[in-house]
């Protein structure tokens, strides 16, 4: 980040010292800072030995699981040795897919368990692989990325990192001390867009960012009839029991890395949480199941939107709301606001000082559509432009693939990830925060520095080419 000192920072901001020195008494449910161990190792610029050829396994192939394996087993220096799922019929597919890719030449061998809920262990101790890619549902996120790299494998995970605090420390202290990567798969970050931005921040095109609003608002309520299977299954159960933020990460983890939070300059300090009423899923299940189902029979605590405030440790501010209840349509936010111009999404504009070249004269209209087409040019991010045509197939217009690309690139050729440990379980702490602060009335929760204050030492993330 360009022209950002943080004493300088602090100084001209509206965090006095008597600000600062507060915030020692602000409440928190978040954990004690722990020690690292004696055998431990910071992760945050970690970078594994060298893979040649990656042994991947699957846990959980009926929604996520199934895109990332196929892109997996079509990409160089990847053998698919084990798939792992409750149901014998999504393992034996998956496992017919990558045979197929691999032609006889590559995965020959693939070990297959399913049909218990501890199979996963069975495969993980028999089979051994380098990487464990996890997409089951959120409960088993942390316990299977800690089996997982305590079993010699580093591990994938889909979002959230984990659901407590206290499981993402226990995965930050089994990464640190087993030396294996536990990333969490934030997909979004390797959206065009937020890439694009992504370079633009490092440009120093918007000046030094002060603000971002990040967002995960997409209406889910037909996920309820997934009812034995699938996402709805056990998703409904998380609306009816928690009321806070659920899904933080898609709009969090590219802002906070425009930002460059728990990186250098910049991190998490505290955040405050307001949930609306909870009303909509109560109204969709009364109007779409019989009054004995057992949707009719749950209490929906969880507020239909919510909005969490974060301030950061220079006193800059994130808004991030969460609703998967309301018509409306879908939105990240995705918006970076800097001392120069902001950078927004959904739709895609810009307003910079001065206007924007060949679009705009000033910095009250907002550059986009047509006029976005020669920033899109000169700002593309050089990751995107390099791999976008081999990934554009892959889920979610292409950022799934991009971002499994670069898990296998870094795995292959000894670098470090993109998002390490950290970066994930900072984002998925949102969650019980802002579940702690709506139910305290809105009250300040300090966050947890997972680095033990190493923040400071990591690099931001570099402009790939």
């Amino acid at each position: 980040m360009k022209n950002l000192n943080r004493r300088s920072f602090i100084k001209k901001s509206s965090l006095s010292a008597a600000g600062i020195a507060a915030l020692a008494t602000i409440p928190s449910c978040s954990d004690e800072q722990q020690e690292r161990a004696a055998n431990a190792q910071y992760m945050g610029g970690f970078a594994a030995p060298k893979l040649e050829t990656i042994r991947v396994a699957s846990i959980g192939v009926g929604a996520r699981g199934p895109g990332h394996l196929r892109f997996l087993s079509k990409l160089e220096g990847t053998e698919i040795v084990a798939i792992s799922d409750l149901y014998e019929d999504l393992v034996m597919k998956e496992k017919k897919y990558c045979e197929d890719v691999g032609k006889g030449q590559r995965h020959t061998n693939i070990a297959t368990y399913f049909g218990g809920e501890d199979k996963w262990k069975v495969m993980l101790e028999e089979v051994k692989p380098d990487v464990v890619f996890i997409c089951t549902n959120w409960k088993n996120h942390a316990p299977m990325a800690i089996e997982a790299m305590k079993k010699g494998a580093h591990a994938f995970v889909e979002v959230p990192i984990a659901v407590t605090l206290e499981e993402m420390w226990d995965i930050v202290n089994t990464s640190e001390s087993t030396q294996k990567h536990c990333m969490m798969m934030e997909n979004v970050n390797y959206s065009r867009d937020e890439l694009m931005f992504l370079n633009m921040c490092r440009l120093g095109v918007i000046g030094t960012p002060l603000h971002a609003e990040a967002a995960y608002i997409h209406e889910l309520r037909f996920q309820m009839e997934e009812q034995e299977r699938g996402t709805g299954s056990w998703r409904t159960h998380h609306y009816a029991k928690r009321n806070g933020n659920l899904y933080p990460t898609h709009g969090l983890g590219p802002v906070a890395q425009y930002m460059n939070l728990g990186r250098t300059d910049d991190t998490f300090k505290t955040l405050v949480s307001f949930s609306t009423p909870s009303m909509g899923r109560a109204m969709y299940a009364e109007k779409n199941y019989p009054s004995d189902h057992k949707w009719n029979q749950l209490e929906y605590k969880g507020g239909d939107l919510n909005t969490s405030i974060i301030k950061t440790n220079l006193g800059r501010t994130i808004m991030v709301q969460w609703d998967e209840t309301s018509p409306r349509p879908y939105s990240r936010h995705n918006l970076i606001q800097g001392t120069k111009g902001t950078l927004a999404g959904f739709p895609t504009r810009v307003a910079l000082e001065g206007g924007v070249e060949g679009a705009t004269n000033s910095h009250h209209q907002w550059a986009q559509g047509e006029g976005l087409a020669a920033m899109y040019e000169k700002y593309d991010h050089p990751l995107y432009k390099r791999l976008s045509a081999v990934t554009r197939e892959s889920g979610h217009g292409g950022m799934d693939g991009l971002m499994v690309y670069r898990i296998v690139e870094c795995l292959r050729n000894g670098l470090p990830l993109d998002q390490n440990m950290y970066e994930g379980c900072f984002w998925s702490a949102v969650s019980p925060l802002s579940e702690a602060s709506v139910a305290n009335g809105g009250a300040p929760q300090a966050f947890p520095d997972f680095t033990r204050g190493s923040w400071e030492t990591t690099d931001p993330l570099n402009i790939i080419a």
